[in-house]
């Protein structure tokens, strides 16, 4: 289900269609709450899988603080990086199956079981969607001395010289690496690519000019964008960003197919009991919904979401159809 549907469809469902939606999934509390009245007993352990200070740290702590508030327990946040976020999920993955362990998860969920031959987890067996959480739209930024002016031109300089332009990525099947690869299927251009620990070592090596683009989320470019340290060329989303109002879309700059949000979702260890899957999905919309939060995500370019557990599950599993199939058109494995 596309993600501007789980809106109207969690309104459908909860039969509170005249609130807003995220009400409408917060006003579900009540009935849960009698299901899972002794939950929780004792602090709840929200796994990060990537270092602190990222996007998935900036989420998962916005969201931690309310969820705290609303369950009358710390919700402990413990950054987990590792092997491509792949440590932190496991360690999710083979938790106890009783609601005290909590995952944030990314892209990764949906494009590590396509990328490396052997995992030690299967994301749909092992792990239950709670709910999803928020989504980031990716910016296409250049080196300022990189002559093209707009992602049409773009395009043309590397159709003019084939392999000689690279892009950064941080590290191979990161969401940044799948959707360049995206934009090469798309437009056919041969552009090489370049891996690096992270997405901050990728954007200092854009910075630095040792590389031509990259492909990344607003609150880590703007920062470089306000100092004039990179351009931006296209926001990789059907509608335009509100941080950068006169930055068209990749459709609107001749490539219609190039859409890539990052989302991020709120997952835990399978087997947990559903009434306890269910309390924790309403009060984390009803986290989503609260204006502090709401706010401080903002802020950071991040927009909160929503939604049930089983629409979660169902965008889950078609996204890692969808990136299983950019993997495997681009031949990428993990190193």
């Amino acid at each position: 289900m596309p993600i501007p549907l789980l809106f109207i469809a969690l309104a459908v469902l909860t039969g509170l269609a005249g609130l807003p939606p995220l009400a409408a999934a917060a006003a579900t509390a009540t009935a849960t709450a009698t299901a899972a009245a002794d939950y929780p007993l004792r602090p709840l352990r929200f796994i990060l899988p990537f270092p602190a200070g990222g996007a998935t740290d900036t989420i998962g702590r916005s969201i931690a603080h309310k969820l705290g508030e609303s369950l009358g327990q710390n919700v402990l946040v413990d950054n987990r990086p590792g092997a491509g976020g792949n440590l932190g999920i496991e360690l999710a993955a083979k938790s106890a199956p009783d609601g005290y362990t909590l995952l944030l998860c990314s892209p990764t969920c949906a494009i590590s079981p396509s990328l490396y031959q052997k995992l030690n987890y299967d994301p749909q067996r092992d792990l239950a969607p709670i709910s999803l959480v928020a989504t980031i739209p990716t910016l296409l930024i250049v080196n300022p001395a990189v002559p093209a002016k707009s992602l049409k031109a773009l395009l043309d300089l590397a159709r003019s010289r084939p392999g000689q332009l690279n892009y950064g990525s941080g590290g191979v099947g990161s969401s940044n690496h799948l959707a360049m690869e995206l934009m090469k299927s798309l437009a056919r251009v041969d552009i090489v690519h370049v891996a690096y620990k992270g997405t901050g070592q990728a954007l200092a090596a854009l910075a630095a000019g040792e590389i031509q683009m990259v492909a990344i989320s607003p609150p880590a470019a703007l920062p470089l964008l306000s100092a004039g340290k990179v351009r931006a060329l296209a926001v990789l989303r059907e509608r335009r960003i509100a941080a950068l109002p006169e930055l068209p879309t990749a459709a609107e700059a001749g490539l219609p197919g190039l859409q890539v949000n990052t989302w991020y979702g709120m997952l835990t260890r399978s087997g947990t009991p559903a009434p306890l899957i269910a309390l924790l999905n309403a009060r984390v919309n009803a986290a989503l919904l609260a204006p502090e939060t709401r706010d401080r995500l903002a802020g950071a370019g991040v927009e909160a979401v929503g939604g049930t557990a089983q629409q979660f599950g169902e965008f889950m599993r078609a996204e890692t159809l969808r990136l299983g199939r950019i993997v495997r058109e681009a031949g990428i494995r993990a190193e």
